[in-house]
C-alpha cells in the first residue's frame, strides 16, 4: 500500500528537553525522506526527519540552534517578506522567521493547506497548527510531560511512552456520525486538531484555541454585482490550483464537479480529462449527467462502473488505509475514480468538495427552514393549534411537524439519526453503555454551532457543516482515497478567495425561499448545462444495501463481519439479528447504511 501525502511525526519530552521526528513505518515509507541534524539541547542524540511519499514532496524542515520547524502542505503567505523567504528558502524557514517576528500571531500570516509543528526547546515551547479548512491533519497526545504528535494516529500510538486504548466513546461517536469527528479520536487521550485550531505548549502550560474561524458579514454590494463576481471568483480558485497536463477532474455530474470541470476546461486551452463513476443500480447512477457536462464543455470523459466485486476488494484496503474507523461509503467510488485516473497517467485531481457547504446546497437547509417557520407563528395561534394537533388523529402530520419544530437546533438535525430511532439499550450492551456519554455527540454539535458569530439559521448550518460534513468527513474521504490511489488532490471550492466571497452573500440570496443554491445557479445559468442546474443533489453514493440483497458474496462477507462484531460484546446480538431481518424484508437501502457502518468498524478493528 502506498501513502502519498507528506507526513509529520515527532515527540517532545519536557523532562529531557529534546525532540525527535521520524519517518512513518517501513511498510508505508517511500523513496523521499528529508533528515536534519539534532538540536544541541540534550546529551541524548536525537534526529529530525520528515517523510514525503509517492508523488508528493517531503515536508519542509528548518533547524537552527533555537528552533526546529516542520511544515507540510502548500502554505501561502499574506506577508511579502515571508512570501519571498518561502520562495527562496522554503516554507519552514519562512515560518521560523515569521514566528521570531510575530510569535504565535504568525498564524495570521499563513494561509492555504498546511500542518506544522514548531519547537523551541530552550523555552520548553511547542506550537502545532493546521489550516483554516482542515485539509491537512495533525493529531497529538500530551500526558505526563510528553507531547507526541503526528499526521496519522498510527504514528502516535507507536511511541513507547503513549499509554492509550480503543475508546468506547469513540465507537459510539462513530456510529452516530459515521466518522469520529475532531477533536476526538479512536484512542483515548489522543486528540485531533480542528480546522483553524492550534495547540501551544509553553513551559508546561497547554493552550488550545482557534486562531481563525469563518465569519459571515453580508456584502454591501447589490445582488447583481455579486452575481457578476461569482464567475471570476470561481475561475480564480481553479487557477490557484495550478493544474497541469497530468491534472484531471472528478466529475459526478453535480453542480460542483461540473463547475470545476467547466472552469478548468476554460483556462486549459486543450481538452482536459475528467473521470466519473457509475453504478448498475436504479437511483444511484449519475453517469448521464456526467456525460451531459462533458459534452457541454467538450472534455474527455473517462467512465468506470463500480461493481459488487470492486466493493469486496476495496473494503480491506479502506479499513487498512484509514487510521480510525471511517464509514462514508462513497470512499469506495472515490478510490476507484482516483485509481482509474492514476492508471491513465494523472498525478493530480481537482475535486468539487465544499460548494454545498458554502453556497447552501444540502437538502437539510430547506427542511430546517420549513421547521423554523413555526418559531414565527404567534403564541395565541399556537395555543389553539397545538391542543387540536395533539388530540385529533387527522392532524397527526401537523403534530409531528410541531414536535420537530419545537426541538432546538442543532439537535433537530439529528432526529432521524439511527441512534435516536431505536432505544440505546436495544442496540448496545449494558456494559458498553456504562462506559459512554450518549449526549457527547450532541454536545460536539452544540459546541460548534454556538461558535458561529451569526444568528441566521442558514449561516449557522453552513458553519456546522463546514466542520462536520466537510472537514471531518468529505475531506478525509477524498484525501485518503487519493493517497491510496497515488494521486494528489486539490480543492478549488476551498480556495480562500472563494470562501471569503461565499460568506459575504446574504442567506436570503444563497437560498431564495426553499430553493437550494439559488444564488449559485442564477450566477452560472449561462455557464452550466440546463440539466445540471435542474438536477437534484446526489453524488457518488454507494448502493451497498441494494447490492447486498442480490450479490451472494457481498452478503456472505457482510454477515460474517456482523457475526464477528457481535462477539466483541458492545452490541446486543438481538439488534444485529433484527438488522439483518429488516434488511432482507425490503428495507435494503435504509438498513444497509447501518450494516455498512458495522462492517467497516469490524474490518477496521480486525485490521488494526
Amino acid at each position: 500500500m502506498k501513502i502519498t501525502m507528506g507526513s509529520i511525526y515527532g515527540w517532545l519530552s519536557m523532562a529531557e528537553m529534546s525532540a525527535s521526528f521520524n519517518c512513518i513505518d517501513s511498510q508505508r515509507a517511500a523513496s523521499k525522506c528529508l533528515t536534519a541534524t539534532s538540536l544541541p539541547i540534550s546529551s541524548h542524540h536525537k534526529t529530525a526527519e520528515a517523510g514525503g511519499h509517492g508523488i508528493n514532496a517531503a515536508p519542509d524542515v528548518y533547524q537552527s540552534p533555537q528552533l526546529l520547524v516542520i511544515i507540510e502542505g502548500a502554505p501561502q503567505w499574506q506577508d511579502f517578506e515571508l512570501e519571498e523567504l518561502a520562495k527562496n528558502n522554503g516554507s519552514a524557514h519562512a515560518l521560523a522567521i515569521g514566528f521570531l517576528r510575530f510569535g504565535r500571531s504568525v498564524l495570521d500570516k499563513i494561509h492555504g493547506p498546511f500542518a506544522f509543528c514548531l519547537l523551541e526547546p530552550e523555552r520548553r515551547y511547542a506550537l502545532l497548527a493546521i489550516d483554516r479548512m482542515g485539509i491537512r491533519p495533525l493529531t497529538y497526545y500530551c500526558e505526563n510531560g510528553l507531547l507526541v504528535f503526528g499526521s496519522q494516529l498510527d504514528q502516535i500510538i507507536a511511541h513507547p511512552g503513549v499509554k492509550t486504548a480503543i475508546d468506547p466513546q469513540a465507537i459510539f461517536n462513530y456510529l452516530y456520525f459515521h466518522v469520529i469527528p475532531s477533536p476526538g479520536s479512536i484512542y483515548s487521550g489522543v486528540s485531533k486538531l480542528q480546522p483553524g485550531e492550534f495547540l501551544e505548549v509553553n513551559n508546561g502550560e497547554l493552550t488550545r484555541d482557534f486562531y481563525w474561524q469563518l465569519r459571515y458579514n453580508d456584502s454591501p454590494c447589490s445582488k447583481k454585482e455579486l452575481l457578476a463576481q461569482l464567475g471570476a471568483e470561481l475561475e480564480q480558485s481553479v487557477l490557484a490550483c495550478a493544474p497541469d497536463q497530468q491534472t484531471g477532474a472528478f466529475l459526478s455530474g453535480g453542480l460542483d464537479s461540473s463547475t470545476v470541470t467547466g472552469f478548468y476546461q476554460k483556462i486549459a486551452g486543450r481538452p482536459i480529462d475528467a473521470f466519473t463513476m457509475g453504478f448498475d443500480a436504479k437511483g444511484y447512477d449519475e453517469m448521464d449527467y456526467a456525460r451531459i457536462t462533458a459534452a457541454h464543455f467538450k472534455v474527455k470523459l473517462h467512465e468506470y462502473y463500480v461493481t459488487p466485486a470492486d466493493v469486496l476488494q476495496a473494503i480491506p484496503l479502506i479499513a487498512q488505509t484509514y487510521d480510525e474507523p471511517f464509514g462514508n461509503d462513497s470512499a469506495v467510488p472515490a478510490y476507484y475514480c482516483a485509481k482509474f485516473a492514476r492508471e491513465l497517467g494523472m498525478t493530480r485531481l481537482l475535486a468539487g468538495d465544499g460548494g454545498d457547504e458554502y453556497f447552501a446546497g444540502n437538502s437539510r437547509y430547506a427542511k430546517q427552514k420549513v421547521f423554523e417557520l413555526y418559531r414565527h407563528v404567534p403564541s395565541p395561534v399556537k395555543s389553539i393549534l397545538e391542543p387540536l394537533a395533539f388530540n385529533l388523529p387527522p392532524l397527526r402530520k401537523v403534530k409531528r411537524y410541531i414536535e420537530q419544530a419545537k426541538i432546538a437546533m442543532p439537535e433537530r438535525l439529528e432526529t432521524y439519526n439511527f441512534l435516536h430511532q431505536t432505544p440505546l439499550a436495544e442496540i448496545f450492551s449494558e456494559d458498553f453503555l456504562a462506559q459512554i456519554d450518549p449526549d457527547q455527540p450532541l454536545q460536539f454539535l452544540k459546541n460548534t454551532y454556538n461558535r458561529t458569530s451569526n444568528d441566521d439559521l442558514i449561516k449557522q448550518m453552513l458553519f456546522l457543516d463546514d466542520k462536520f460534513t466537510l472537514a471531518d468527513n468529505d475531506l478525509r474521504k477524498v484525501n485518503r482515497m487519493c493517497e491510496l490511489a497515488g494521486v494528489d488532490v486539490h480543492y478549488p471550492m476551498l480556495q480562500e478567495n472563494l470562501v471569503a466571497f461565499s460568506t459575504s452573500i446574504p442567506s436570503k440570496w444563497l437560498m431564495q425561499g426553499f430553493e437550494l443554491r439559488s444564488f449559485y445557479k442564477e450566477g452560472l445559468r449561462n455557464f452550466l448545462p440546463k440539466a445540471t442546474l435542474a438536477k437534484s443533489k446526489q453524488g457518488f453514493g454507494l448502493p451497498f444495501g441494494v447490492w447486498m440483497s442480490s450479490d451472494k458474496e457481498l452478503k456472505q462477507f457482510a454477515v460474517a463481519s456482523l457475526e464477528s462484531i457481535e462477539k466483541r460484546g458492545f452490541l446486543n446480538p438481538a439488534y444485529i439479528k433484527n438488522l439483518i431481518r429488516l434488511h432482507q424484508e425490503g428495507h435494503a437501502s435504509y438498513y444497509g447504511t447501518m450494516i455498512w457502518l458495522l462492517v467497516m468498524l469490524e474490518q477496521w478493528l480486525s485490521t488494526h
